[in-house]
């Protein structure tokens, strides 16, 4: 890292709820927040928004009527970004950069605006500028009157982490000293999960205490399932006094495509990735991963061997949040990096109910956080506690 990136604020909307210590409280449960809802005549397992962020969402959806014909995707979006400008000390500071991405973007909206046009071989006036994929960054910069850069962009389930890349190389590059990096997903839709089953890595309603089996390693099915929520991060340049955390390093690959999903046996994209990311740091100096590890046989047991193939015999302690929230495609990174900086803020390693540990960190100075997508797209990112050198 050529400069010092600090991460002056992150907030977030998802199943966990919206307020920092909410969520944390959240995150201290044992319980998950998944809820069972019928899909073409089937009991699917899903993590929607709580009840009293759906309000929020809402009352965000009736301030103007541009708003209202906004897919959740992009109010979501809008939300999280408010939120952390706060957080921040921004305030009406408009020079900054923005990339929000998304895996699927407008899906309801999509979905709805599809089935409009079978059914009367005709398109509503907004079907087209409310689902492209440039539909949250832009709409973001318009609520906060960013005069920065606009990037949207899709790498699937790596979205969000791909965005940080992106913040980071804007400041590297000295084009700015301010960008806002995340992602956001509203993925709930019977089109969505029916892509999902058919790919058959979708978990079922088996009576489980918990539905999704991330980082159970001997599981014999496979058990992801969708969540929904956005996330969003304040990036500086220089070590800032109000850091949170600060970036230590970042890794990226890409696998050759073997098949449309799957990634190697031992997750060469994560190995080197890892690598990338680690860099100067000794493996040693790293206590804990929070892993992607979406629920499936394959994906969660590959990582699991590139993590084994780094670190070998000095393995951080492992954990992940998508038993407890799901899988929400391109928002999952911030939202594992959004878990990565309260267990660094509150100096707790927040385990995995159903994993036994031998030794669960004291101390939390280091943390990796791993995303990847569709055909291998891996994203590692080093964070620290702010100053910890």
């Amino acid at each position: 890292m050529q400069h010092t990136i600090s991460i002056t604020g992150i907030s977030s909307i998802s199943p966990l709820g919206i307020s920092s210590d909410g969520i944390w409280e959240k995150y201290k449960d044992s319980s998950h927040c998944i809820s069972f809802e019928d899909f073409e005549g089937e009991s699917t397992p899903i993590a929607p928004l709580c009840t009293a962020s759906k309000q929020v969402i809402e009352s965000l959806r009736k301030e103007t009527t541009h708003y209202k014909a906004l897919d959740d995707s992009v109010l979501f979006g809008i939300f999280a970004a408010r939120e952390v400008i706060k957080k921040s000390g921004w305030g009406d500071d408009s020079n900054f950069g923005i990339n929000i991405g998304s895996s699927r973007g407008a899906t309801q909206l999509f979905e709805k605006y599809h089935k409009e046009f079978l059914e009367t071989s005709k398109s509503s006036t907004l079907s087209s500028p409310t689902t492209t994929l440039g539909n949250i960054s832009s709409w973001i910069a318009h609520d906060l009157q960013a005069n920065g850069p606009e990037i949207s962009h899709s790498i699937t389930c790596s979205t969000a982490l791909h965005a940080i890349l992106n913040g980071v190389a804007w400041l590297q590059s000295g084009l700015t000293d301010k960008f806002l990096v995340g992602g956001s997903e509203a993925p709930l839709t019977p089109f969505t999960i029916a892509q999902m089953k058919a790919l058959k890595i979708y978990g079922a309603n088996n009576g489980e205490v918990y539905p999704c089996q991330a980082m159970h390693w001997d599981k014999t099915r496979n058990s992801m399932f969708l969540g929904e929520g956005a996330a969003v991060a304040c990036l500086e340049k220089g070590a800032k006094e109000n850091a949170i955390a600060q970036i230590r390093g970042i890794g990226y690959a890409t696998e050759p495509l073997k098949h449309n999903i799957s990634i190697s046996t031992k997750a060469d994209c994560f190995q080197k990735s890892m690598k990338m990311a680690l860099k100067n740091t000794a493996v040693d100096e790293v206590d804990a991963i929070v892993m992607h590890a979406p629920g499936t046989v394959k994906g969660d047991l590959s990582e699991y061997n590139a993590i084994q193939a780094v670190f070998g015999k000095h393995k951080p302690a492992l954990t992940t949040n998508k038993w407890k929230i799901g899988h929400t495609f391109g928002a999952s990174g911030m939202l594992s990096l959004e878990l990565a900086i309260l267990m660094l803020q509150k100096q707790q390693f927040i385990p995995v109910p159903y994993v036994t540990y031998k030794t669960p960190p004291k101390q939390l100075h280091k943390i990796i956080v791993n995303a990847v997508g569709f055909g291998g797209n891996a994203v590692s990112v080093l964070i620290e506690t702010p100053n910890s050198n």
